[in-house]
């Protein structure tokens, strides 16, 4: 039987805002951009580029930004599916699959996050499920502080890039 602890892991947070606000900001290209990226481009079938509030959909292709980090620094992939109400799914990393689920338990919103098909990586500095964990961590909680009112907690200087390799 294959040994699957290191290709995947789950990530819950909750979060005192209305689920469908944390869908936006999770399926448009502003709302991707108040917390997670420095710009999120999104592509439809026929390569035209999403206006900032346009739903992503199923098959969209993107090219995302990272803030902190030069133009050249880019993450793609592609929508695997966006339900419009709460659930999402992407290619990521390494040929990784990202799921975010929604949900709504006593007035909290949850989110789950699940990160699967990590392949194996022999270098442990390149372990992407470790280094993917830490960086998906990171941003729920900037999430949970931007939509709840907070601070923006991202690194959005190019300079200090090296500080946090």
């Amino acid at each position: 039987m294959e040994d699957t602890r290191w290709k995947k892991f789950k990530l819950c947070g909750d979060y005192q805002v209305d689920m469908r606000s944390l869908y936006l900001a999770w399926s448009t290209p502003a709302g991707l951009e108040k917390w997670f990226l420095r710009k999120a481009d999104f592509f439809t079938v026929p390569q035209r580029l999403r206006e900032a509030n346009e739903h992503i959909a199923k098959e969209d292709t993107y090219t995302w930004y990272w803030h902190g980090y030069h133009n050249n620094v880019v993450q793609r992939g592609r929508i695997l599916e966006a339900n419009g109400q709460d659930f999402l799914k992407f290619s990521f990393t390494g040929d990784s699959i990202v799921s975010v689920s929604f949900s709504t338990r006593n007035g909290i919103t949850i989110i789950e996050l699940e990160q699967t098909e990590i392949p194996e990586e022999s270098d442990p500095e390149k372990n992407l499920l470790v280094q993917c964990q830490i960086g998906w961590t990171f941003y729920l909680a900037n999430l949970k502080s931007v939509m709840e009112g907070g601070k923006d907690l991202r690194n959005k200087r190019v300079e200090l890039t090296s500080c946090f390799k």
